[in-house]
């Protein structure tokens, strides 16, 4: 920002635009994909998959609803002269792209400070989801806003899901295919290390380039290639292999960070801003937060109630999840976007409150998340959140979940037996892992432990205190 500054006030601001601009469609194809794959790929599948349930609700049902509510808070802020008043489907669109989060910061400090690792999951697990979210309805608004005939609440959602669904699809089968690939191939032989590491590397952007050339999520497609790759297909490369795309990964990862924020902080400094609705940025913020609030704990509400009562998301943890909240680089590129997308300035004071969004909850959520982290007493093992999975680390969810849901079968609403039903189905797929897709997509020494080996990079993403911490169904 401050180099970006002095560019400004000098007479090089037109040279230096030339090769130094955050260009969105960059942004999506080079720096994103890295900064999603890394993750999917080498962060520990057993806490991921131990609070799947509650990632894909907070990160898919939670974003819907932090989206509408915040569109429509917008909305009803123009219709009543409190704020700058933006037609409706441009206050979705607005919603939709500064419900992405970015909590980078966040996550560092939860490592450095040792902070659970179920909550670091769901933090980290939304947090990657959320963003493909978030592009998915985006896009979803935008092209509502360029047909104004299928301006349908119910179409936008089937369009969402659509959209959404395929990719994730589109991810899988491609992951899927290419566990095949090199479980049968015989790469792993001295002379073929290089070509096994190119494959392992290319095949991702090949999953992201289908979807986008099919009109689907690249993002969504990616993340969900990584996690099957993850899951599946690293087992079925040789040790070498698997040292180098490890660090490989990583690095680029780290590089692709890097560069976002150099980027970022570049542009918003030369970018031309909008400050005539200063009024539109400071109840935004305020939005925001109520939206983020409504997400949180509606979603933790929903979750509980399929929770017995000794292993529900505790109130310390959801706050730690509203607290968490950032904006960063993906919502900065999407109102960076919505700036050619919309007309009449628009797109200007979108851009605008969203930087003084993003530049906010970095700095100041980001630089307070320490000490809200010691507030609310998070920091270190929480074995009363922790016993859930280790009671469950057989595979016993069944019997469990049966034994807790009995006794209360009298009082409980259909709600909470159908909750518990979803829930109670996750050891029904765990059991289909075990005994079909793991046999059939990895090799022998596909059965070992999930977990990136000890030489890998990821070690430092690990938050547990000892190997029982991550001993999930």
């Amino acid at each position: 920002m401050i180099v970006g500054g002095l560019a400004n006030i000098s007479k090089t601001q037109k040279s230096t635009r030339r090769w130094f601009n955050f260009r969105e469609d960059f942004f999506l194809l080079f720096l994103l994909p890295p900064i999603i794959l890394y993750p999917s790929l080498h962060y520990m599948l057993k806490p991921f998959f131990s609070n799947f349930g509650a990632i894909i609700t907070f990160a898919i049902l939670g974003t819907f609803i932090a989206s509408i509510v915040t569109g429509l808070l917008v909305y009803i802020g123009g219709l009543v002269y409190i704020i700058y008043r933006l037609p409706l489907v441009e206050c979705m669109m607005f919603g939709a792209l500064v419900s992405a989060t970015d909590p980078v910061t966040v996550l560092s400090i939860f490592q450095e400070l040792g902070t659970d690792t179920n909550l670091y999951a769901l933090v980290f697990g939304e947090s990657v989801l959320n963003d493909a979210v978030a592009i998915s309805l985006y896009r979803t608004m935008a092209s509502m806003r360029t047909h104004p005939s299928g301006q349908n609440f119910f179409l936008v959602i089937l369009r969402f899901l659509e959209n959404f669904v395929g990719s994730m699809s589109s991810g899988i089968g491609v992951g899927l295919i290419r566990s095949n690939l090199f479980k049968y191939a015989a790469l792993g032989v001295e002379n073929l290390h290089n070509l096994e590491s190119c494959l392992f590397v290319l095949f991702p952007y090949f999953s992201y380039m289908l979807a986008e050339g099919i009109g689907l999520s690249g993002i969504v497609s990616i993340l969900f290639t990584g996690i099957v790759m993850k899951r599946y297909t690293f087992s079925n490369l040789s040790e070498d292999s698997q040292r180098f795309t490890a660090r490989f990964f990583h690095l680029l990862s780290s590089l692709a960070e890097a560069f976002v924020f150099i980027y970022m902080g570049f542009d918003i400094a030369m970018e031309r801003q909008s400050w005539s609705h200063v009024g539109f940025i400071f109840f935004s913020i305020i939005f925001i937060l109520l939206a983020r609030a409504a997400n949180v704990f509606s979603c933790a509400y929903i979750l509980n109630l399929a929770r017995p009562p000794h292993c529900q998301i505790p109130k310390q943890y959801q706050q730690a999840l509203w607290y968490s909240g950032l904006r960063g680089a993906m919502a900065f590129a999407l109102a960076l976007q919505s700036v050619h997308d919309l007309p009449d300035g628009h797109g200007e004071t979108i851009f605008t409150a969203t930087t003084s969004i993003v530049v906010l909850t970095v700095l100041l959520i980001g630089g307070s998340t320490g000490t809200m982290l010691e507030a609310l007493q998070v920091v270190g093992d929480s074995n009363r959140y922790h016993q859930l999975y280790e009671d469950n680390s057989d595979g016993n969810d069944t019997g469990y979940m049966g034994q807790n849901y009995d006794e209360g079968a009298s009082t409980s609403s259909k709600l909470k037996s159908k909750l518990r039903d979803i829930r109670r189905s996750t050891s029904s797929f765990a059991l289909l892992d075990k005994n079909y897709l793991t046999p059939i997509f990895t090799s022998k020494n596909g059965d070992r432990n999930d977990d990136t080996p000890d030489n890998s990079p990821n070690k430092e993403l690990t938050i547990s205190r000892g190997p029982s911490d991550l001993e999930g169904t």
